[in-house]
């Protein structure tokens, strides 16, 4: 079985601004997500239904938010923690 995945404009923004080196820790946890999506904190509230991934990108904590189902993963978020829950809110 085959997991559908789908960014977000939000999402493509985000990452095209990332160097190539914030990228792969990028590709870590995008795969990290797709084998195993309950490794994030589902939130509460209003972001019910969204799920936040921590991860180290070039020794900095950096957010990957997403939703999921058994056959989709949608990539809605990706950036460091500053403004990102009132950003992923809009």
């Amino acid at each position: 079985m085959s997991v559908q995945l789908e960014q977000k404009p939000t999402f493509k923004r985000a990452y095209k601004k990332l160097h190539s080196n914030q990228r792969e820790s990028v590709h870590s946890a995008i795969r990290a997500v797709v084998t195993d999506p309950k490794l994030g904190e589902e939130k509460k509230g209003d972001l019910i239904g969204v799920f936040v991934y921590k991860f180290d990108c070039v020794n900095q904590q950096y957010l990957l938010a997403y939703r999921w189902d058994e056959t989709k993963r949608i990539y809605l978020a990706i950036g460091p923690h500053e403004n990102f829950y009132r950003d992923l809110k809009h």
